[in-house]
């Protein structure tokens, strides 16, 4: 792990400040939530998949002129990718969920697409995704994970398929995918519009992306504002639909299909999302682990958006 500097007796953790990755620097941003960390709250649990949520977050930001939210400043990009090369994968018991939300939204992607042969999923865990994939008809699938333990854990199927790295320039051939897909990713990426560019030049011209993350103007967000599980340590960049749309047009892409996610969670999982008293929380959720009502699945609009957008 990157080294602490030390300020007297206590740790100190490197940060670097951001910027709206629309707007660009020098444009003025509102102050949503204060900070409300401390360091040693920084470890690779709070940085691992579908964790319990706990409301540790950054301090939170709005740009003035687009209303693009953001965490600033954020952890430096060593320390963050230490945090998620050691960060852990586990939702097995939502694994056939997610299989079926996010294969809803592929289905619409491929409804929009001529060729339908090759893609790529960055951030894609241990590849369950590039399962439902295969089973929908691309021959050649790939993903980008930085967890290793994640990597560990995908099928035989797919696991040699999967780059441990994060989405870069370079990582593969220009025009390579006939589709680009991000699930719950791009909250988390530090530079999206870098992302972007090196998404557009994986995709052959006229591919497709798909992009499915949260929505920071959801019913629940505004509900909760500050106690929302979207007001997450992890999150550096949230979206609305209009920001959405612009960094992605900015980026080189024309969106064609945009709206609000469906998704199909367990109960429990459902439970494991709502704000409350930790005690409340750990006797419910092991009250329903222990039912067949915690695993009863069903559909809910959790206040996720979806995107997709061809390649210009």
């Amino acid at each position: 792990m990157p080294t602490r500097e030390k300020n007297g007796a206590a740790d100190t953790l490197t940060f670097q400040a951001t910027e709206c990755a629309i707007c660009g620097p020098g444009i003025p941003a509102q102050e949503l939530y204060p900070a409300n960390f401390d360091v040693d709250d920084i470890t690779p649990a709070r940085f691992s998949a579908r964790r319990l949520p706990d409301r540790v977050h950054y301090r939170m930001v709005k740009c003035a002129r687009c209303g693009l939210v953001r965490s600033d400043p954020v952890l430096d990009e060593a320390t963050l990718a230490y945090l998620y090369k050691e960060s852990t994968f586990d939702y097995e018991a939502e694994t056939a969920n997610l299989k079926a939300t996010y294969g809803r939204y592929l289905a619409k992607l491929r409804s929009l697409s001529r060729r339908q042969e090759s893609l790529l999923e960055i951030g894609c865990g241990d590849g369950f995704f590039l399962e439902q994939a295969l089973a929908q008809g691309y021959t050649t699938v790939r993903g980008v994970e930085p967890s290793e333990a994640a990597i560990r854990d995908a099928s035989p199927v797919v696991r040699d398929q999967i780059v441990c790295d994060v989405m870069r320039p370079g990582l593969f051939r220009d025009g390579e995918f006939d589709a680009v897909c991000l699930f719950q990713v791009f909250d988390h990426v530090p530079h999206p519009e870098a992302v972007l560019e090196a998404c557009r030049a994986a995709l052959r011209p006229g591919g497709l992306t798909l992009c499915l993350n949260h929505n920071v103007e959801s019913v629940s967000a505004h509900l909760m504002k500050e106690r929302s599980p979207i007001i997450d340590i992890e999150h550096t960049y949230l979206y609305s639909p209009a920001t959405m749309r612009r960094i992605f047009e900015a980026g080189g892409f024309k969106v064609l299909k945009q709206g609000h996610v469906r998704n199909t969670y367990s109960v429990g999982y459902i439970t494991h999302l709502v704000p409350l008293p930790a005690r409340v929380k750990g006797m419910a959720l092991g009250t329903l682990q222990r039912s067949r009502v915690g695993k009863i699945s069903v559909p809910v609009p959790l206040g996720n958006l979806y995107l997709i957008a061809g390649r210009l």
